[in-house]
């Protein structure tokens, strides 16, 4: 007699929605199996954001089954349909309440449920707070408020929470959706992710792994399904399938070897960027050049220093000294504010687009022309029409999707968010272009083009490039040349052939050990 086969725990079967004349998915299929870690990959804009938001009930698709153990179950799902079928949510923005206590951000369902007419035990809440996190072996303070923790513990407590969200209704063979959740932290971070992760799944919970990276897609997932357009490419082993076929079937055609990147040595070339004595609330005495046509990176292990030289650069942090001359014109730094820096050509794009970078509830007409915004002026009021109509043609020429200048910013996925900034601030014609984690949290082929956009205003803007980044890949594809911090101050310069992500981890580590090792850098 054959064994029965028992079914996913989680399918979805030919899940389609539109938005408009937009079809954001079309007949899409998935299937969680009991234990399984799944990849869902794809660009920004393939569908993968409007696939969870209808599993987490933002959306109501126009067709489409959704079944759990086989059963069927009527879409949209009601909120309090979740933690009955095991279904849990980790989403990019974690979904904690600043204001409350780690505890209560840890419990607030079943606290909020609470029927006792003795009231809440604090005191025996908070012990079973700890006993949590040592299981999970954290070591975070329950009665801390969420607003005092580190990006990575916030991130861990939201993933501890849904985990015993499921394992609080008896679903330990639930379903955990993790939408994006390794985009703000370092790899120190993910180590951990992963292995909560990992327990959850050998404990028989099948997770959705939902990330535009690669690498962290191969190393923790067990299959995957990838999305293009909106429509299922297909789903298959994550250890038969070669990092070459994944990009293929991201982004529909094949791609030239990223790896195959010339580092031409500079250092001959003028100088056109002097930074001298910088010193800020980590970096200590940092002094560097920049010469024509090149593009530096920095780096390092995070808390070298490296992330906020760019912010000292452009005066959006205070610095205790230092001094900069681009091209000639010299700048004290203890005194520069961002108003002069942008007068003075130099550019900033932050790490975090959606708060820094841009006003995401404003149209993408109104934050690409904040910048420029006298060059519309006649002296009476704004010329609207002429705004709009070069805000297209700068969305055209940057490859803006969809190229609708009236579509609120924050609309826009990741990659499209990021071309945006570069149009908005590329057309300011910044002599130095500062640019912050410029990928993060973008995709393959938007992370290509905007390689390319950077590349094409060096060679035909004759801008200045300074990229500050913990992603080693992204660096050895873009840089001409990377400096690596240590302990506050340069370690290393890597030039040329140099220029490769082994080197950069190689000598992001080494400066970790001669600081440990009490080495001056």
């Amino acid at each position: 007699m054959e064994e029965e086969v028992a079914p996913p725990r989680l399918e979805l079967r030919n899940l389609s929605k539109s938005f408009g004349g937009t079809q954001a998915l079309c007949g899409v299929g998935l299937s969680l199996l009991p234990g399984e870690v799944h990849g869902l990959l794809g660009e920004n804009g393939s569908g993968k954001s409007t696939l969870i938001k209808v599993l987490a009930g933002f959306h109501d698709p126009d067709e489409g089954e959704l079944l759990i153990d086989g059963e069927p179950v009527r879409l949209p799902l009601a909120p309090g349909q979740f933690r009955e079928l095991g279904l849990s949510f980790v989403h990019q923005d974690l979904g904690l309440i600043e204001s409350l206590s780690v505890l209560e951000n840890l419990r607030v369902a079943e606290l909020a449920s609470s029927r006792s007419r003795f009231g809440i035990s604090w005191r025996r809440e908070r012990r079973r707070a700890r006993e949590t996190f040592e299981r999970y072996g954290l070591r975070i303070d329950p009665t801390a408020s969420v607003a005092e923790l580190k990006p990575v513990e916030r991130a861990l407590l939201a993933i501890v929470r849904a985990i015993e969200e499921i394992r609080s209704v008896g679903a330990g063979q639930g379903v955990l959706v993790l939408d994006e959740p390794t985009v703000f932290l370092p790899r120190e971070g993910i180590e951990v992710l992963f292995s909560l992760v990992r327990d959850a799944a050998t404990a028989g919970a099948s997770i959705l792994f939902v990330s535009h990276d690669l690498d962290e897609v191969r190393e923790i997932t067990d299959r995957v399904t990838v999305l293009r357009d909106g429509a299922l490419v297909g789903t298959v082993g994550t250890r038969e399938t070669s990092e070459t076929t994944f990009v293929e079937m991201i982004i529909g055609c094949q791609l030239a070897k990223l790896g195959d990147v010339e580092h031409a040595d500079m250092t001959e070339r003028r100088v056109g960027v002097s930074v001298e004595g910088l010193s800020g609330s980590t970096v200590n005495d940092v002094s560097f050049q920049m010469h024509e046509g090149e593009i530096v990176g920095l780096t390092g292990l995070i808390g070298s220093g490296f992330e906020e030289v760019p912010y000292l650069l452009y005066g959006a942090r205070p610095a205790r000294a230092g001094r900069l001359v681009l091209r000639g014109d010299e700048t004290d730094l203890t005194r520069l504010k961002p108003t002069a820096a942008t007068r003075s050509g130099i550019a900033l794009i932050p790490a975090d687009r959606k708060t820094d970078g841009s006003v995401g509830s404003l149209p993408v007409v109104e934050n690409l022309a904040l910048t420029v915004l006298d060059r519309y002026f006649n002296g009476v009021s704004l010329e609207l029409r002429r705004m709009r109509r070069e805000t297209r043609s700068l969305m055209q020429e940057f490859d803006v999707r969809p190229n609708d200048p009236s579509l609120p910013y924050g609309a826009l996925s990741g990659g499209n968010q990021q071309k945006a900034l570069l149009a908005k601030w590329f057309q300011t014609e910044p002599r130095l272009l500062l640019l912050d984690e410029p990928t993060q949290g973008v995709d393959v082929g938007a992370r290509q083009q905007i390689f390319g956009l950077i590349r094409t205003a060096v060679e035909e803007r004759g801008m200045h490039v300074l990229c500050a980044s913990s992603d080693y890949e992204q660096l050895s594809l873009l840089c001409d040349r990377v400096i690596v911090f240590g302990r506050g101050r340069i370690w290393r310069e890597l030039v040329g052939d140099d220029v490769t992500k082994e080197r950069i981890i190689e000598q992001s580590y080494a400066a970790m050990a001669a600081e440990v090792a009490g080495v001056v850098a």
